[in-house]
Parts: structure tokens; sequence; C-alpha cells
């Protein structure tokens, strides 16, 4: 964070000074709010949680170097005392993104956010210096940290803004006003909590919204491709930017194809030329993340051919997305675990399919959260493209989803020992410990709350050490 005075941060989160000999001293270090990241001149931000009161740390960041902490009570050692803890940290992020005048970007979609995310990052550090939302901390207390994670240095702002709810991407972008704004896409995760495609269309829009006028600067990015997504060129007064594999995106993709290891490639084309670009990340899906990240970069100045290369060296640098491992046996393991919807899903099928031609394939698959009323019908649609893909095996884990992920399979013809339904994440590692000979390319995906990273750990534990149990 920029250097700041605790007295002045009191006045801009308008809270009390409690224990501060001198106001005069300045934050130097991170904002953090996770006791074990304080460094020398840090603040230390105490959030009461349902196990944990960052309050009992106090004593312990002050003593590591913390400058001071912000609490919502004096706790004995220098503090900025305040009414709500988020609130705070929120007036602070603003203040200190106003005061930096950085060029923010800020992202939002159903699914694809963070791959996104991170191939926007690595594009725009060959221009600048960049600071961007850690793996998916895109909520009302990540998005403040990372903006205060900006230094006098950082010339872009990355941020990822996700939503459950009417009102949330509002809340943010007045956090953090944006300059470019994206949307990637309207699909169907947390449906069950907006109520429909076209509620989560009326929250993800607000990032447009928020942006300002083109004369003044203001982008939005938009999918082209998808119609909710397109239909939001209305509600932003900024310039607006088509992205996708449509003839009337502005950047746009042609010629895509898998090579056969399931890497896109494809002639990116943009306003000012086009260039070939062969990514080393895995699935078809990572095309329109790639288009969004290159109209991004377009927009802020880089070049055709900058942009190409960038892409085509991008990896992947947040967890259990697509992560995929050759184990010393020849047995390929892709640990998409971190998160799944219908859309993500059908992606990765289609991922382990190009990439096991030839092979024998498995698509270990659990539980898509929060789909509501369209729960049964999504995971049966997941269990028959897995068919339709010719998948090798499939391997239902869990509970009732998961017997409709493997019903659908069984409905499309998938008999014998083709699908399987097994109860949990042990059993699960235990069938394939005793069925995976080399060659075998295994997908393991489902929503994060279900934990099945834990059966690709163990697989690959299993390869390089021998017998290792998933939690």
């Amino acid at each position: 964070m920029i250097a700041l005075s605790l007295a002045e941060i009191a006045a801009v989160v308008g809270g009390q000074t409690h224990d501060i000999p001198d106001p005069s001293v300045e934050v130097t270090g991170p904002v953090v709010r996770d006791s074990r990241e304080v460094e020398p001149g840090s603040l230390f931000v105490a959030f009461v949680g349902e196990r944990v009161d960052g309050h009992d740390y106090a004593a312990a960041v002050v003593e590591a170097g913390a400058a001071a902490v912000l609490a919502s009570r004096p706790v004995g050692v220098p503090a900025i005392v305040v009414d709500d803890v988020q609130t705070a940290l929120g007036a602070l992020a603003r203040h200190v993104v106003h005061k930096l005048g950085t060029t923010l970007v800020a992202l939002t979609g159903s699914a694809g956010k963070t791959s996104t995310k991170d191939l926007i990052a690595q594009v725009l550090r060959r221009k600048a210096p960049t600071v961007f939302t850690p793996g998916s901390l895109n909520n009302e207390i990540g998005l403040p940290l990372t903006a205060l994670s900006a230094t006098g240095e950082t010339r872009f702002l990355v941020l990822e803004m996700g939503a459950r709810g009417i009102g949330h991407i509002r809340y943010l972008t007045d956090l953090t006003p944006p300059k470019v704004g994206l949307v990637l896409n309207v699909g169907t995760a947390h449906i069950g909590e907006f109520g429909g495609r076209e509620q989560i269309a009326q929250a993800k829009g607000e990032l447009v919204e928020s942006l300002p006028a083109a004369s003044d600067g203001g982008v939005a990015i938009l999918n082209a491709d998808d119609p909710l997504v397109r239909a939001m060129a209305s509600r932003t007064k900024a310039k607006v930017v088509l992205f996708g594999e449509s003839g009337e995106a502005d950047v746009r993709a042609e010629n895509v194809r898998l090579t056969d290891s399931g890497q896109p490639s494809f002639s990116l084309h943009t306003p000012s030329g086009c260039s070939d670009v062969t990514m080393r990340l895995y699935g078809e899906h990572h095309v329109s993340n790639a288009l969004a990240a290159a109209a991004v970069a377009h927009e802020l100045g880089m070049s055709v051919t900058e942009i190409a290369t960038a892409l085509s060296e991008a990896g992947s640098l947040s967890r259990w997305r697509m992560e995929v491992t050759e184990r010393p046996d020849g047995v390929t393991i892709v640990n998409d675990a971190y998160n799944a919807n219908p859309e993500s899903m059908r992606a990765a099928l289609r991922a382990l399919a190009a990439m096991g031609k030839g092979r024998r394939t498995w698509a270990v698959l659990g539980k898509m959260a929060e789909l509501g009323d369209e729960a049964l019908a999504e995971h049966d649609a997941v269990g028959r493209l897995a068919v339709r893909l010719n998948v090798s095996k499939l391997v239902a884990v869990g509970g009732r989803e998961a017997a409709w992920l493997q019903l659908g399979a069984y409905n499309e013809g998938s008999w014998g020992e083709e699908s399987v339904h097994v109860s949990d994440a042990q059993a699960a590692v235990d069938l394939l410990r005793s069925e995976l000979r080399p060659g075998d390319v295994v997908l393991v995906k489902a929503s994060r709350s279900v934990g099945l990273e834990s059966v690709a750990q163990a697989l690959l534990a299993t390869g390089a050490e021998g017998e290792v149990s998933a939690r």
C-alpha cells in the first residue's frame, strides 16, 4: 500500500485512535486480515468470524511489526477503532485508489472470471506494473484488500468482481470505480440464488452502468456471442467493444482448433491487425477468455503482436483450474476441481475428449451447486454429454446430484461399467487406483464444496510415492 499515516487513515475511515503514541507513524506494509501475513509496517484488519476473532491476535501482530490494528473495539495496542471494520476497509480502498489514479480494470461473469483475470494480468504486466486479484478473492473483503496492495508504481489494477445478488457489483464498483469494465457471460452459476438468468444479467450489468462516459475514457467490453451480455450495451455511456467469434466482434477469433494435446490455437483479429495464438492452457473455452483479455489489452494500447505473444506464453496462475500433471507412469491428471457450473463442466469435458484422443479417458465428476430448480436437468445433461463425447469412464461422486449425473449417462447409452456412482472421494480414489493404466487421462471436477481436489491429489501422490488416501 502507499504510505499513509495512522492519523490520515483514521480520518478516512471515520475512526478513533486508541493507544497510538504518535499518529504520524505511517503504514508502509501490506494491509492484511491474516495474522500470519503481517510484515513490519502492516495494518492488520481484525474481522470477527464464526470461529475466529481477529481482535484476539492484536497483541501478537503488533509484536510482529504491525503499525496498528483496524478494529471494532480497543485492543490494548495501537488501533484505529471503527463501528464496522468491513465498511472502513472499503472506505480506505476507495481513498487509496482515488489517490493513486491507476487505470482500473474490472471484470465479472458467470464462468471464467478467474482464468480471464489471470490472462489479463499476464498480458498487461508486459506493458507496465500490474496488480491483480489473487485467486478468487472477489468479494467485499477480498476486493479492497487487493486494491490496497497497489503502490505508487502500479499502472494497472485488475479486479475480479463476484456477485450473489442484485446490488453486489454496484457496491464493489463504488469502492473501486473502474475505467474499463468487462462482462464475460451470463450463465447458470448461482442461478438458484438469483432466480433466473435475467436476474443474473441485471446484476452483472451493474458493472457497465458504473463506467465513465466514452468521452472520459470509459470502455465496456462485452461478449458478442452472449445475447444477454451484448444487450448490456444499452446500459452504459462508455465506449462499447465486442469480443467473441461472431463476425461482428471487434476482437475475434478465426480458425479455432485444439491441438492434439487439447490446447487452443486460433487467429486473433483486432482493429489494428491480426496474429496467431497457440495457448499453453487447456480447453477451447479459453479462446473466449483470451479474446476478452486481448480486447482489454488492445484498448489499453498494446499491439496485436504483443498481445498474441503474451497469450501464447501465459500459464495458469490459480490452483485447480485445468491443472494438468502427468505421472511418471504416463497417467495424466487434470485437476479442475476448484469449482463447477454447467458451462464450465461442458468445457472441461470437451477438453478431456480432445486431450484423450487415442487414450482412455475418465471423468470424475461431482455436484454442481446452487442450480436451484434446474439442478436435475443440468446434472442429467452433463452425464449425457460425457457419453456423447465418448468419455471412456464416468465416475459420479457423492449424493443425489451425482446419481443424476450417472443416470443421465445411463439413459444416453452408458451401460455396463462405462459409468458408475460412488459414495465419496475415497471410494473414487480406490476405484481409480485399481483400474488406471498408463496413458489414461483423468478429469476431476465438481463445485468447491465437494472437495474433489483430494481425488486428484491422492492420485498424483499414488503415482509419485505410493498409497496416499483422500481426505
